[in-house]
């Protein structure tokens, strides 16, 4: 029995470089998660079609997705910044000045600067005093 607690990141390691295989037990298979493990794959060209793969065969064993990975990717450093979803007060402040949907106002959002979303809070607040934003 294996008494180590993995992350996510600790089994993106070992599919990336080490290739050792972290799933020795049932204890370690529960602290595998494919989707977290899936979606930092997908962030790459080369890896984006083996995710897939596990993504359309979700209803395999943990340990059979792990084996997988490690067997078909290639070792190398992977490493990119995950998307992170926009504050739901930005996106309003955004929708009030420009008179947006949610949609397009999400899309405007990642083209603007945090300085330029500030600016259109101090825009859009009212009688002086800040909205709850």
């Amino acid at each position: 029995m294996s008494n180590a607690k993995y992350s996510p990141f600790d089994f993106l390691n070992a599919i990336n470089q080490t290739k050792e295989d972290l799933i020795v037990d049932d204890i370690t298979e529960k602290q595998y998660s494919p989707y977290m493990v899936n979606r930092s794959l997908s962030y790459f060209p080369d890896t984006v079609l083996i995710a897939n793969e596990i993504n359309i065969n979700y209803h395999l064993d943990h340990k059979l997705q792990n084996s997988f990975y490690i067997n078909m990717i290639r070792k190398r450093k992977r490493f990119s910044k995950w998307n992170k979803k926009h504050s739901e007060k930005d996106i309003e402040v955004v929708k009030e000045y420009y008179g947006y949907s949610d949609e397009k106002a999400r899309s405007v959002l990642s083209l603007l600067s945090q300085e330029q979303i500030k600016t259109l809070k101090k825009v859009t607040s009212k009688n002086g005093t800040k909205r709850a934003y």
